[in-house]
């Protein structure tokens, strides 16, 4: 791995050229919000319950076989189609929590166990789905952080701080990302890793009022359940 020293900065670790990532951690998580998505009722849904999987699946399927890793010389077709598939759960994410909010203010004959296990599986693909677009959008992209002319960073990861409690030449995968997405999730700011960009932040608040959104009702409705 090369490292870029940019003046002005107090170590060159956010100008560490990343090494080639395997997508596999990406597609897991797609696979798990795909999974989440379909087992919801029908009445959160867009549609039929199949039908944005089977698109979304459509999309991951050759991309794990045709590109199974993210490298410096990925082709412009392969980036599109990461970045429609991870706007597709995204979407498909929200439809659901727009539905769940309508059946809870509105009132709606489904049982409250129902509703809650609703929207902790809305709640848990907000995780996969914004640690997926922190990961996708960072610095240009996973293979723009493999080139050395990579742009400034989007979040300012801790080890970026202090480069000497990390690995030499450390740079974020995948599971960081995916970290800061649940972080950010739980506690609706950012704890350990900062935004720096103005999409970065735009990100990071909507995933926190979907979140803050989610669990509010939640505990509302679980309050009523309760008594």
């Amino acid at each position: 791995m090369h490292v870029v020293q940019r003046e002005g900065w107090p170590s060159p670790a956010w100008g560490v050229v990343s090494p080639p990532e395997s997508r596999l951690g990406a597609s897991l998580a797609v696979v798990a919000a795909v999974a989440l998505y379909a087992a919801l009722p029908e009445r959160f849904t867009l549609g039929p319950v199949w039908l944005l999987p089977a698109l979304e699946f459509a999309i991951l399927v050759p991309l794990a076989f045709v590109a199974p890793r993210r490298h410096a010389q990925e082709a412009t077709w392969h980036r599109v189609a990461s970045v429609v598939l991870i706007a597709l759960v995204n979407a498909a994410n929200m439809v659901s929590l727009v539905r769940l909010v309508a059946n809870i203010l509105v009132g709606s004959n489904a049982p409250g166990t129902n509703l809650v296990f609703a929207a902790l599986q809305i709640w848990l693909t907000n995780v996969l789905v914004f640690g997926l677009w922190y990961w996708e959008l960072d610095r240009g992209g996973p293979a723009a952080r493999c080139r050395p002319d990579h742009r400034e960073p989007d979040f300012l990861f801790p080890q970026m701080n202090a480069p000497d409690s990390a690995p030499p030449a450390w740079a974020p995968q995948f599971l960081d990302y995916l970290y800061l997405g649940f972080t950010n999730a739980t506690a609706f700011s950012p704890t350990d890793t900062l935004p720096l960009t103005g999409w970065a932040k735009f990100l990071m608040l909507v995933q926190s009022l979907a979140s803050l959104l989610t669990v509010a009702l939640v505990a509302a409705r679980a309050v009523n359940i309760l008594t």
